[in-house]
């Protein structure tokens, strides 16, 4: 039975990871699904991932995504990107986002 306790203590602990949004991510703004923005510039490419499951327990899809977007927007001014928009839908706990280079709203 202990064992059985810290088991399951030990997973809801490790299922619930938070990736916090860097202060160079907070600028950058996730642009809906569809056509670009006019003026914005193609920078690239971000690749994101976070685990989407942990032992036998499937994380929350709708948290894994908000995970992975707030990846992509700590990632996108390494790229030289103001924006990110989902190049895919989210798989396995990994998304492309195309990385964008946008002139201020």
């Amino acid at each position: 039975m202990r064992i059985l306790l810290i088991s399951t203590l030990l997973l809801a602990t490790t299922a619930c990871t938070w990736v916090p949004i860097e202060s160079s991510g907070k600028t950058v703004r996730v642009l809906a699904p569809g056509a670009v923005p006019a003026g914005c510039l193609t920078k690239g490419e971000v690749v994101v991932t976070v685990k989407s499951k942990v032992g036998f327990y499937n994380r929350n899809p709708l948290r894994v995504q908000e995970e992975l977007e707030t990846l992509a927007r700590n990632e996108a001014p390494s790229a030289g990107a103001n924006a990110v928009q989902a190049a895919a839908p989210p798989a396995d706990g990994s998304q492309r986002f195309a990385a964008f280079q946008c002139p201020p709203r």
